[in-house]
């Protein structure tokens, strides 16, 4: 059986990428196609890797300047050829469950969440625009897009959701039923910790829907100590909102990363996520974690066992969350081996499994039908 992997970009890390990885220890051969690709920027194991792309990565400035060639994407990923392959994996949150098949092959895409700007946050996107040129261009490119995404959604031949969550918004907009795989954690350089220091951690990327221009100014309101690792396009404005209690170091290596998580007093998540890997990394550290009570943290988290709820976006909730922690007590082994069954190897053996399933019953079929 020949197979390809189809991923959306490459030109980041994060947890959608830890997936694609997986894929490839099932596939080895498999090549990787994608939109566009940035690999100085990825681990080895990438740059090591047959990564296809497309026309998009020859276009000047596409490095830098990609997400403003949006319009173009469908396009692109509707010229790749993938005739040659038996099973197609895709791995989306965007554009590559969008690739053209054909009746022989098996498309299975693993969705990390349907686009997200162009469903449940559009609004939300539009109204953080600040250029007024895209402001005006963009309803316009979004639109057909939308369009685009939900007719696409029937060129796949099984979808596999990466959360409940995520399973919702997959009937919702694409009107499909699919099985929930959490994605993988990657446990093993995680350690427990019973110690803890006298602050809380954020790690995450700095765009809006994140939330964590609540969590600063809870923590100013407070003046306790919160330490924020990640970096996005809305850092400045946390900057300025940020008091003397709360710092922001960026980008951090992984061992920062981890040396943070193994000393923090709990881990804070104040966005709706479609998973959440973070949430998990802190409880494998043995450290609770405080979460907006919506989305993939109600798959991750465990109410008054692994971390608490807070139930509204406002300061006054999650304040009242943090007061109410002070008061628990959590066991950090219990923590730690909850966070352990979302280990790597049980993700790839129940993708192995649902390959197989989707894959072997379609040519049975196709046999008792010519017969």
């Amino acid at each position: 059986m020949k197979v390809a992997l189809v991923h959306d970009y490459l030109n980041q890390y994060g947890g959608a990428e830890r997936v694609l990885e997986c894929f490839m220890d099932l596939y080895p051969d498999a090549p990787i196609y994608t939109i566009i690709s940035n690999l100085d920027k990825m681990p080895r194991r990438f740059r090591e890797a047959d990564v296809r792309t497309t026309f998009v990565q020859k276009l000047p400035f596409s490095a830098k300047h990609y997400k403003k060639m949006l319009g173009l994407f469908p396009l692109a990923i509707e010229q790749i050829d993938l005739r040659e392959y038996d099973l197609i994996l895709s791995s989306s949150s965007a554009f590559a469950k969008g690739v053209i098949t054909n009746p022989s092959q098996v498309h299975i895409c693993y969705c990390h969440t349907p686009m997200r700007y162009v469903w449940d946050l559009y609004h939300q996107y539009m109204e953080e625009m600040r250029n007024p040129i895209f402001r005006l261009a963009l309803p316009s490119i979004l639109h057909k897009i939308r369009l685009w995404d939900q007719a696409t959604a029937h060129r796949v031949d099984s979808f596999i959701s990466n959360s409940f969550n995520v399973a919702k918004r997959i009937q919702k907009y694409y009107r499909r039923d699919s099985q929930v795989i959490h994605p993988p954690v990657s446990l093993n350089h995680l350690k427990l910790s019973a110690t803890s220091e006298n602050f809380y951690l954020i790690v995450s990327r700095l765009i809006p829907y994140k939330r964590i221009d609540l969590v600063i100014e809870t923590f100013n309101q407070l003046e306790w100590p919160l330490i924020i690792i990640g970096d996005g396009y809305d850092r400045p404005r946390l900057e300025q909102l940020a008091g003397p209690t709360v710092q922001l170091l960026g980008y951090q290596p992984d061992e920062v990363i981890h040396d943070y998580y193994s000393r923090c007093k709990a881990f804070i998540l104040a966005g709706e996520e479609d998973f959440g890997i973070t949430p998990l990394e802190a409880q494998a550290h043995g450290k609770p974690v405080i979460a907006y009570g919506k989305g993939g943290a109600l798959e991750t988290v465990i109410d008054g066992v692994t971390g608490l709820f807070f139930k509204e976006q406002t300061t006054a909730a999650l304040t009242d969350a943090l007061m109410r922690y002070m008061d628990l007590y959590f066991d950090p082994m219990v923590i730690h081996n909850h966070a352990q069954t979302f280990n790597e190897q049980r993700f790839k053996d129940q993708i192995a499994r649902f390959v197989e399933s989707a894959v072997y019953p379609k040519e049975r079929n196709y046999v008792q039908a010519n017969n």
